[in-house]
């Protein structure tokens, strides 16, 4: 059988269809996905597995019928062979459409894309630091990936606060549409389906909350079955094996199995690693399981192509002007008399047989000022949680703790909000001007506050006592902590970025410190509390401080000042914190240096140790001295991912100009493409068109057959009942439009981007590939070509076993009087002779019968040249895939040496073990042997295809 490719034509069970993709499932069956071209199939979707199709037929190119085109300036024909333009897909790592997205690209955001475009196989961890972009850029990536027809279904896993953030960016500037399957969505497809049927099979992009998956037996079996060309892991650090347990975790035993579920894989983290050379290697070993042998000792060499990571100082001059520099102020409050007498009960604690067997820096005194320095009310609501758990065991022997907590129940209960002083420097913070205040009155709808706390008693009370005190109406507050159900939490973070909506305040525990954008209306900033974190701390500036903040961040810490000296101190150390954070934004990258444990959990930890140390002797001082970076002495960790992250390359403006290519096209742009396309549409049935120049605007009611096509795309983005569809290729006016839905009740525009990759330009692409009927192509008549000469338009096709291409090319075969002239690429012919760029008079002449006998020799011609390319691309890449082979031949090696090494003792469950685990090794080789062979070898023959016939005018 000839070569199956993209882009051509075949003839299954009596019908014509037209290649769109192809790909091998498990079993090495080829799946050819394709679009009817037969007027009863015409524009239809189907898959047919090639092995199963007795009568499946590749038509002849040498056979091809000329055909003459009847439509003014001939254009269908023109039509034709952008459709075919567009359907070629690009090779190499230039970029072609990521960076034209909805959005201000700064250079070092398609550092990430053009890597992943030089491999081999685009799998790549992107862990730039909080608020630079992560989510842009694995958009900018994966828009890429469709254009090279690489990334049909699609699947986003991130968190619950996340899943609307996440759909919106990626529609709104990228036109991914990916279905949102929250709790509510997952069940709204149960109903559709027939109850056997997998749901993750039915939407071929969606996106969904890894806590949903992991809850729900069921749906992650749905999941795992599921195959996918591109999963993009939001919040990756959240799926590593972690040092809390030796055992992978529930959500980490998921992600490594959708690794094994997708060609692609794109993860996203700013906190990749916990400080362990093992956390790290379990993401890596997810993207690329041959590459470590030894989890605890590997190198940057082993692993540098699975990572990209950067710093806001490594990118600071390009962040100039969407980054503005943020003012940072510590807030202080002298503790009320009350607080004092708390304080002191506090502070000469004794809980003999509570913290009798807590270890360093997990003694409950200390979560109990912990709890205090939030507020007295978490301080209180944690005593009598513990009174209650320890009033009913042995209460003689804890009875002594039980009335030292009584007595400092009894000092917390006299303190109301008029005597919780920080509070009250918080109200004046918020409403006064004068020592770094905000003035702030609420009435402005793009000045809205974020108010952190770590305590859900904090958060309740200050969700209260704003609402009085600021004289705010109860839609004009919110809060967000974990316990929200995903939709709840969605709709507090939308709110929040609309400008319509009343509400000006969010009052947030952490679950809110991760990923999301509140930067939208708000500039300001609060932590009401300060975490015990570094890691944490960035993590919550992160929500306001990032890529795309307009206004300056201010950013308050609130303190509370005491006499009680050991206090002052233990409030003195969390401040150092505060420094550290800054010196880390301005000169270092990672605040999580300092401490050198990489996890939030036990730099808590630290810090709670120092506090406890304060009576050995420990100050805010000492504590800031022995916060170093290049500190060692605690093991080797600092120095092992200060190598791994330390050399960063950031593209400027001229490397990345350098990247940026242009598909050839007949065209001027989308839109023009777009507006021909339609109205051709429009002959057929009325569209109640109206096109817009300056603002290069479409609006249309859609035909039913694309209204077909949105029925599996997200509801949100269909225009509302009786509304027309509205598509701009302007980009300013989008990214406006955008900013202007803040402004407005609508949770999303109206208005779409229109650029290659929106759907409604696939659907005209489809339909430009079937203008003309089976096995036919179209002859051109061009004043610009000169009697006698004839050029045939030909594509030629060399794929993968895989059935991706490798080799594209147009090429023009020149005729003159008959006799084969020469070839040159199409884009030469698109240069000399203005095709699409200038309008041409369709004088409707016959088709020359002589151009008949040259359809041979033009594809006779076309394969020869293919046959050179192929065999000088055969050369190049045979070295390549020797590399390859040699790569993983030592790499297997080594694994298996670690394998013996692990299991040295000579025992029959050892062995057993060590037989699973060889099995295992073989297996993972066995696949990415077969997956570089089948990615890097070339099928023999080359797919070609005559498009068109040009020919000189013969007056």
């Amino acid at each position: 059988m000839k070569t199956l490719a993209p882009g051509a034509r075949i003839v299954v069970r009596d019908a014509e269809w037209l290649i769109k993709l192809t790909s091998r499932m498990s079993n090495d069956f080829l799946v050819v996905e394709v679009v009817g071209v037969s007027d009863f199939i015409k524009g239809r979707a189907a898959q047919f597995i090639k092995e199963l199709e007795d009568d499946l037929e590749v038509l002849d190119p040498e056979s091809t019928a000329l055909v003459a085109d009847n439509t003014s300036g001939y254009r269908d024909s023109l039509l034709f062979i952008e459709a075919h333009l567009r359907q070629t897909a690009p090779t190499g790592s230039d970029l072609y459409v990521g960076h034209k997205a909805a959005m201000d690209i700064l250079p070092y955001q398609l550092d990430p894309a053009i890597k992943a475009l030089s491999m081999p196989r685009q799998r790549l961890l992107i862990a730039d630091s909080v608020g630079l972009g992560k989510t842009l850029e694995a958009g900018i990536l994966v828009s890429e990936l469709m254009r090279r027809g690489r990334a049909k279904r699609i699947l986003v896993v991130t968190t619950k606060s996340m899943l609307t953030q996440f759909q919106k960016e990626f529609w709104m500037r990228f036109t991914i549409p990916l279905v949102r399957l929250d709790s509510v969505g997952i069940q709204r497809i149960r109903s559709r389906i027939p109850t056997n049927h997998n749901p993750f099979q039915y939407y071929d992009k969606a996106i969904v909350s890894v806590d949903t998956l992991k809850q729900d037996r069921e749906y992650r079996t749905y999941i795992e079955e599921a195959y996918w060309d591109v999963i993009v892991i939001d919040e990756a650090h959240n799926v590593a094996r972690r040092k809390r347990s030796s055992k992978a975790s529930l959500r980490s035993k998921l992600a490594s199995r959708l690794a094994t579920r997708s060609d692609a894989l794109i993860m996203l983290s700013a906190t990749p690693h916990d400080g362990r050379p093992e956390s790290f290697a379990s993401l890596m070993n997810m993207l690329d399981p041959t590459a470590i042998a030894n989890e605890s000792d590997y190198t940057k060499d082993d692993i540098r192509d699975l990572y990209f990571r950067r710093f806001k100082k490594d990118v600071l001059e390009q962040l100039a002007k969407k980054f503005p520099e943020r003012q940072v102020l510590a807030v202080e409050a002298d503790a009320s008399e009350q607080e004092e007498r708390a304080f002191d009960v506090l502070d000469n604690l004794e809980l003999v047989e509570i913290d009798a067997k807590a270890s360093a820096g997990k003694l409950f005194k200390t979560t109990l000022l912990k709890a205090m320095l939030s507020s007295p009310m978490a301080c209180l609501e944690t005593v009598r949680n513990r009174i209650k758990r320890v009033s009913g065991k042995e209460n003689e022997r804890f009875s002594g703790d039980l009335l030292e907590l009584e007595k400092l129940a009894c000092a917390l209960e006299l303190i109301n909000d008029k005597r919780f002083s920080k509070y009250q420097r918080l109200l004046q913070l918020i409403g006064k001007s004068d020592n770094g205040g905000f003035n702030w009155k609420g009435k402005d709808s793009t000045d809205r506050l974020v108010i952190f706390t770590e305590r859900l008693a904090t958060m309740r009370f200050l969700e209260e006592n704003l609402k009085r005190d600021l004289k705010l109406k109860d839609n004009a507050i919110a809060t967000l902590d974990g316990s929200m159900p995903d939709v709840d939490l969605m709709k507090v973070i939308e709110d929040f970025g609309n400008q319509k909506s009343p509400l000006r305040v969010i009052v947030a525990t952490d679950v809110a410190s991760e990923g999301i954008n509140l930067h939208y209306l708000s500039h300001r900033l609060i932590h009401f509390d300060i975490p015990w974190s570094l890691m944490a701390l960035q993590q919550r500036n992160g929500r306001i401080d990032r890529y795309g903040q307009e206004s300056q961040p201010q950013i308050r810490y609130m303190l509370t000042r005491s006499v009680n000296e050991r206090v002052d101190e233990a409030e003195r150390i969390i401040r150092i914190l505060v420094d550290k954070d800054e010196q880390a934004v301005k000169n270092i990258g990672d605040p999580s240096v300092f401490m050198g444990v990489f996890d939030i959990d036990e730099e808590v930890l630290v810090t709670s140790q120092a506090i406890e140390a304060i009576d050995s002797g420990e100050t805010a001082e000492s504590f800031d001295t022995r916060l170093q970076p290049d500190a060692s002495g605690k093991d080797n960790t600092n120095d092992f991912f200060a190598d791994l992250f330390g050399e960063v390359e950031v593209s400027e403006e001229p490397q990345a100009r350098e990247k940026m290519q242009q598909m050839p096209s007949l065209f001027a742009d989308d839109f023009t493409y777009t507006r021909v396309a339609l109205n051709a549409v429009n002959e057929e049935n009325p569209l109640q068109l109206k096109f817009i120049e300056e603002e290069s605007l479409i609006e249309f009611t859609m035909p039913k057959e694309l209204q077909r096509r949105f029925e599996r795309l997200p509801k949100e983005i269909l225009p509302a009942s009786n509304e027309p569809l509205r598509l701009s290729g302007d980009k300013k006016r989008v990214m406006e439009e955008l900013e202007e839905t803040r402004k407005s009740e609508e949770d999303w525009s109206s208005l779409q981007y229109l650029w290659e990759l929106h759907p409604v330009v696939n659907w005209i692409n489809d339909r430009g590939l079937t203008l003309f009927g089976r096995h036919q192509a179209p002859v051109i008549t061009l004043h610009e070509l000169i009697a006698g000469e004839v050029v045939f338009v030909m594509l030629s096709v060399i794929p993968n076993r895989r059935g991706q291409p490798l080799i594209n090319k147009w090429v023009s075969v020149i005729f003159q009087n008959g006799k084969f002239k020469q070839i040159e690429d199409f884009e030469e012919t698109l240069q000399r002779t203005d095709l699409g760029k200038k309008d041409i008079s369709n004088r409707m002449q016959p088709i020359d019968e002589k151009l008949l006998n040259l359809r041979g020799i033009a594809v006779a011609e076309a394969k020869k040249k293919m046959v050179k390319d192929r065999n000088d691309f055969e050369n190049r890449i045979n070295i390549e895939l020797q590399e390859q082979y040699d790569r993983l031949n030592k790499l297997k090696s080594q694994h298996h040496q670690q394998l013996a090494l692990r299991y040295a003792d000579d025992t029959p469950l050892v062995n057993q073990r060590k037989s699973t685990e060889e099995i295992r090794i073989e297996r993972i080789f066995d696949d990415y042997f077969k997956w570089v062979e089948d990615s890097m070898t070339t099928e023999p023959e080359p797919y070609i295809k005559i498009i068109a016939v040009l020919q000189g005018d013969g007056e």
